[in-house]
């Protein structure tokens, strides 16, 4: 309940996760049929880059700013910065959207968004952001718990065959968060077998992940593919070095896809000894 992203929007772990979320989007909508999306832990859905929590960590200008000066030629990244510059026509020369806004960005009218958010201030501020937008739901309960009640997804007599959850928590619990998050997956596998699920989780010490790597490829998926980014060597434990997105189902040849957009954002945001990591835990069938 302490946690508020602000602090951290724009950074180079939401420049890795916001990437993989359009990727996810785009494959969805390349079909016409109508999907759903579901975001676990779905903050205020929009930040302020010259606010005073983004100032006191200045974490953005190492994420979004220096994207936004290198400006790769990766489609995947132009594609995020177009996103990005779209918020700002709508919203102001220093916003940022968090990921219920990019979800409603990228999907269509006929799609679905549940967002929830358990603390009660950002949880207002993110009602208020899509009060005018029927597409999206927004609750403020428990992210985790939601899994049950909103899975498989369902609106009247339709159902959604196809879709996203990305379970995005705030690891205020640390190492101790990742049993949380492993059963959501379970859960959200269970409830809705053919959907995607997509987590994010950061990366101090990679060694330190050793045990959970191995519980991550035991999940029951038809396919499992990781994507990290480190911006620097993980030689330190007192400071997240990277992060990664754990996918589950992900669209076909999604490595392919997402290959040159890993090595773009290192090549524009690392530092000395920053590295990529993009494998199949489990290869699709």
């Amino acid at each position: 309940m302490n946690y508020r992203h602000a602090f951290h929007a724009g950074n180079h772990a939401d420049v890795l996760k916001h990437i993989v979320l359009l990727a996810l989007c785009d494959a969805l909508v390349a079909k016409p049929g109508a999907c759903f999306a579901l975001d676990t832990h779905a903050g205020r859905g929009l930040y302020r880059l010259d606010g005073e929590a983004a100032g006191k960590t200045g974490e953005a200008l190492d994420g979004i700013a220096r994207l936004q000066a290198e400006a790769p030629h990766e489609p995947l990244v132009q594609r995020y910065l177009a996103a990005v510059r779209a918020c700002r026509q709508r919203h102001g020369a220093h916003a940022y959207p968090g990921s219920p806004w990019l979800l409603a960005h990228a999907l269509r009218a006929q799609d679905r968004i549940a967002a929830c958010e358990l603390h009660p201030e950002e949880a207002h501020v993110l009602r208020e952001q899509f009060a005018s937008d029927p597409r999206v739901a927004v609750h403020q309960r428990d992210g985790y718990a939601a899994l049950k009640a909103l899975l498989p997804p369902r609106q009247g007599e339709t159902r959604f065959g196809r879709g996203l959850v990305l379970v995005d928590p705030p690891y205020e619990a640390q190492l101790d968060e990742f049993d949380i998050a492993l059963a959501a997956l379970r859960e959200a596998l269970s409830r809705w077998p053919q959907g995607m699920v997509a987590l994010w989780y950061p990366i101090k010490q990679r060694r330190a992940l050793a045990a959970i790597q191995r519980r991550f490829a035991a999940l029951d998926a038809k396919s499992i593919l990781q994507a990290e980014l480190l911006v620097r060597p993980d030689d330190s434990p007192l400071r997240m070095n990277g992060s990664g997105m754990l996918l589950l189902n992900p669209p076909w040849q999604f490595d392919r896809t997402l290959a040159p957009a890993l090595e773009a954002i290192r090549a524009a945001l690392g530092e000395a000894g920053a590295s990529t990591r993009l494998a199949w835990l489990r290869t699709p069938p």
